[in-house]
């Protein structure tokens, strides 16, 4: 086994690889970074052809797209000398299109690449309960799977190489544009008189139950749901509260002359995104009419994998 970066991600994450029964090779530009895993057994490397000498699975997390291809195929590279067979995975965020160009690079040796990114930040690599989206062929995602399991509690096999890198920037789109909400409702709380830092823990506290964004996220497609379809009776209970909330948010923002352009475009696209088109109160304030709203059309089955991730492996 090979770990090739020990940063506040891929340090938490190699320890958690010290038990192999085939022992831990690892490879840091920082020399330092190394010496508490030889302490505890590992092997230092110095280059990651150096690591693949011995490795037969590698994990890379360094920094950007320019380090990966350096460590996977520089001068130094792994497949300077990986063995055919030898799995890289890739578990920095970088483009699908450098994963998938990799992989190209790596096939012609004989050496699989999946781009492999990870969810869940330091605590959850700590923790050992990161996600972790594989894009690959199955058989080389199962054959991870196993290793993978010691330090993520949700392996998912995303789809072919490159799908993990999609799963986790649409992961991040979601987490990103949360944070620019966020800052949105602390200016409303903030003009309103309200501790922000008190509803920071309430939003952590519900969240927790609720399951935040992701508790939304239910269905295979995005596709418009026909009126006789059971989410559209969820969907549409859940449109009428959340088109409420934020059209008092909204007037609230108004009376305190806090500007909240994100509220006003989740009030106007909130029934769009689920399938069911605007309510009543977005299009008193000029909610767009969608397919969803009109032609009652069902999404069907997008065709993607089985549902089979072991999504509570640990």
């Amino acid at each position: 086994m090979g770990f090739i970066g020990l940063g506040n991600m891929g340090a938490p994450i190699a320890r958690r690889l010290l038990s192999w029964p085939g022992g831990l090779v690892v490879c840091d530009v920082r020399a330092q970074a190394t010496d508490p895993f030889v302490a505890e057994g590992a092997t230092a490397a110095a280059t990651g052809a150096e690591v693949a000498r011995t490795a037969r699975l590698v994990s890379v997390t360094v920094l950007d797209d320019a380090q990966v291809r350096d460590v996977v195929d520089g001068p130094d590279g792994i497949l300077r000398t990986a063995a055919p067979g030898t799995v890289i995975a890739v578990h920095s965020t970088i483009a699908d299109t450098t994963a998938a160009e990799l992989a190209e690079v790596c096939s012609a040796a004989g050496v699989h690449l999946v781009d492999a990114p990870v969810s869940g930040g330091a605590p959850g690599a700590e923790k050992g309960e990161l996600a972790v989206m594989v894009g690959g062929p199955r058989e080389v995602y199962e054959a991870c799977k196993p290793v993978f399991a010691l330090w993520a509690a949700m392996p998912v096999h995303a789809g072919e190489v490159g799908a993990g890198t999609r799963m986790k920037l649409a992961r991040n789109l979601l987490h990103f544009i949360s944070f620019t909400a966020s800052a949105e409702a602390s200016r409303l709380a903030e003009a309103a008189g309200i501790d922000i830092a008190k509803l920071g823990r309430v939003v952590r506290h519900t969240d927790a139950i609720t399951g935040g964004a992701g508790a939304v996220m239910l269905r295979e497609t995005t596709a418009p749901i026909a009126e006789d379809d059971f989410w559209h009776g969820v969907f549409t209970h859940v449109r009428g509260l959340g088109e409420k909330d934020l059209s008092l948010a909204l007037a609230l923002g108004e009376r305190l002359e806090v500007d909240l352009p994100l509220g006003a475009l989740a009030l106007r696209d909130l029934g769009a995104g689920f399938g069911v088109g605007p309510g009543e109160i977005a299009r008193a304030v000029g909610g767009p009419v969608t397919a969803a709203s009109t032609d009652g059309h069902a999404g069907g089955d997008t065709g993607g994998d089985d549902h089979d991730d072991d999504e509570g492996a640990r």
